[in-house]
């Protein structure tokens, strides 16, 4: 997380809220986008225009683009927008948001988005929810907001800085990228909060950002006063244990804090996800590319803090994976493999079985007994080998 803007350092935002549906709704088209320079999408390749006078010719670089997965919702076809392993998750979290309000329209027949029209959709989107009557003491303000929000956009693709504060649910420190979900009204969560049953924990972490805490930790650790050191690393070891940046009791106020068939994103691990509850559960939709061809694995449940939810397809009815079908060439690749294994352990039980040796130590010696001695056996016994009684 990277330190937010100074400007208004002490203040922090609970962002989103009711009133969702007064957004209209921005169609799609068919035709992309015009591609615009922006920034990249982590290891992504861009999708930038280039111009040049002296070589037009030259091939453009690919755009990025995403999968779409159709799946049913509230009876009708609605999209959902795929994220690959690198694929921009704070703007696909809140596209698929739009998309399952429907806010946001997609043709039917479309079965891949790039960035760019993504991008175009979400301004449409922002400058549609300007309210008709704004109160002339608020207009400056809103135009403010609405000039932060338009620059904010582009880091959609590569991530937002986010400051979450241990005290509720809502709370996030004050940063520019806040006022794009705000403008949306779509609600922003978290669930990296403090347990009120641990006292010493509270007082350690108090009302710090998650930067703050950072900050007094390295500061504390080096004091002399035995008790700042003390509560450094008490606060160092709440930020360890819960690295996964959601908590128990995080969970249990995400739970009463979401209403029935609300629609939001989660900031957790670093990712943002888009959450929906649904008769009182919470679920997280599966935007994970590797599910594209998987009409059952629409959303995951998420019941505990440690990832073990269940699948569940779009009317939440629980349904595991079916394993996934392996192309020829993924199939050789497996099988090789498999028999690369298979020869290594055979390998390796036969170098755990050292060879029989007599007392010279030589196995050819110990085979040549063995050969003598069975043909001994074999032979007739002589009458000096008998005993007569």
């Amino acid at each position: 997380m990277e330190q937010p803007s100074t400007e208004q350092p002490q203040q922090f935002v609970s962002v989103g809220g009711a009133g969702a549906d007064t957004v209209p709704v921005v169609e799609a088209s068919d035709t992309a986008a015009p591609a615009q320079a922006q920034a990249a999408c982590h290891t992504e390749p861009t999708a930038t225009t280039t111009t040049s006078c002296t070589s037009p010719s030259v091939e453009q670089p690919p755009q990025s683009v995403y999968h779409i997965k159709w799946v049913r919702w509230n009876n009708q076809k609605t999209p959902i927008v795929t994220q690959n392993e690198n694929g921009p998750c704070p703007l696909i979290a809140i596209i698929n948001v739009l998309t399952l309000k429907g806010l946001i329209k997609l043709p039917h027949t479309l079965d891949i988005v790039t960035v760019e029209q993504l991008m175009e959709h979400l301004g449409d989107c922002i400058l549609s929810s300007i309210p008709k009557d704004i109160p002339e003491s608020a207009q400056l303000n809103y135009e403010q907001n609405m000039h932060d929000a338009i620059a904010i956009l582009p880091k959609l693709q590569t991530g937002l800085d986010v400051n979450v504060r241990f005290t509720g649910v809502k709370d996030f420190e004050y940063t520019p990228e806040c006022i794009v979900f705000d403008l949306l009204r779509i609600p922003l969560y978290h669930g990296w909060l403090l347990d009120p049953e641990s006292p010493e924990i509270l007082a350690a972490v108090g009302n710090c950002s998650y930067n703050q805490l950072v900050e007094k930790i390295i500061n504390n650790k080096s004091s002399t006063k035995p008790e700042l050191v003390t509560e450094a690393l008490l606060a160092e070891a709440f930020l360890e244990r819960t690295a996964s940046q959601l908590t128990y009791h995080g969970l249990c106020e995400l739970n009463s804090t979401l209403t029935e068939d609300e629609l939001c994103v989660l900031f957790r691990n670093n990712h943002f996800i888009t959450l929906h509850k649904r008769k009182d559960r919470l679920y997280q939709l599966v935007t994970d590319q590797g599910f594209l061809n998987e009409p059952d694995v629409v959303w995951e449940s998420l019941i505990n803090v440690e990832g073990d939810g269940q699948f569940a397809d779009s009317d939440f009815v629980v349904n595991p994976p079916k394993p996934r079908c392996l192309t020829t060439e993924q199939q050789i690749d497996r099988d090789e493999e498999l028999a690369k294994q298979l020869q290594e352990e055979e390998h390796h039980r036969a170098l755990s079985r050292p060879p029989a040796r007599n007392a010279s130590g030589s196995a050819q010696d110990t085979n040549e007994s063995t050969t003598r001695q069975r043909q001994n056996n074999s032979s007739p016994p002589s009458k000096k080998d008998c005993s007569i009684l």
